[in-house]
């Protein structure tokens, strides 16, 4: 284990946000011939000018809530934090049993060397879920982006499955070899991440326990899909994926998820927009 500071965390939750920006939970799509495909709008307040308020189109004020006050903090945080990138996380066991199960707690956080964290909250009876434990074990674990085509054999695998069922099998998705780890890939996802594991920081509560622990994944090998890749998208030796052709989903509160239903490009200050949808 790792020691980190509170600086460390801040990066964590601001890549993560990043991340999850992408993400719009719009249901119309031009294009019928690819379904749950993104369109491309203009900004939404094309007429603003630096120093124009942007208010809150509600009437009222905020309401202060306090954690330590709340009987579960949890409901709040996953309706509130949203949409989320979901990590789909294939891992194996120091035995070889293969697992397999999504993670809306994750976020890409670094980029030299790529890096993606996945956080494993405990179970309620304080036990280590079988993705953990086995990340814990191996040092290794693959992260799978989740798209629309398989969303249903997808989630299928947070199922309550008992650490020697293989949720390759229960779901019915295909596993395909790696290359440096040694988990198995979700061959129904589009883009696969082989990550070695770097670091790992427990969260602990008000009352010493321990009820997550982050993964620090260093990506060793990319798998994208052909039909999703973009081999020089942002120049030569710089590629990209196709977000109209991957159709990744997000996650909101409770059971709901989101699609990429539209997106627009916004021009940072320093630099002149350039549009990565194709």
């Amino acid at each position: 284990k790792v020691s980190m500071q509170l600086s460390d965390l801040g990066w964590i939750a601001v890549g993560a946000g990043v991340t999850g920006l992408g993400f719009y939970y719009l249901q119309n799509t031009k294009d019928k011939s690819e379904p749950g495909a993104p369109f491309v709008t203009s900004p939404p307040h094309p007429g603003w000018k630096p120093g124009d308020k942007m208010p809150i189109p509600y009437a009222g004020k905020h309401k202060v809530l306090h954690p330590a006050d709340l009987k579960s903090a949890y409901f709040l945080m996953i309706s509130a934090y949203v949409p989320r990138p979901i990590a789909l996380v294939s891992s194996c066991s120091a035995a070889g049993i293969a697992n397999v199960a999504p993670y809306s707690y994750s976020g890409c956080v670094a980029h030299d060397p790529p890096t993606l964290v996945v956080s494993c909250c405990r179970r309620p009876d304080g036990s280590q879920k079988d993705t953990c434990t086995n990340a814990l074990e191996t040092k290794e674990f693959v992260v799978n982006v989740m798209s629309d085509w398989a969303v249903e054999a997808q989630n299928f695998t947070c199922a309550n499955f008992a650490p020697n069922e293989d949720e390759f099998k229960e779901a019915g998705l295909t596993p395909l070899p790696s290359l440096k780890v040694k988990p198995m890939r979700v061959g129904e996802s589009a883009v696969n991440f082989e990550c070695k594991l770097v670091k790992t920081h427990d969260i602990v509560n008000a009352a010493g326990k321990v009820t997550a622990t982050v993964l620090f994944g260093e990506v060793v090998a990319i798998h994208v899909h052909e039909a999703v890749l973009v081999e020089d998208g942002a120049g030569e030796g710089k590629p990209t994926v196709d977000v109209n052709r991957l159709r990744p989903l997000g996650r909101l509160g409770g059971n709901t998820y989101c699609r990429v239903g539209g997106s627009f490009d916004l021009a940072r200050p320093d630099r002149a927009a350039a549009s990565t949808a194709r």
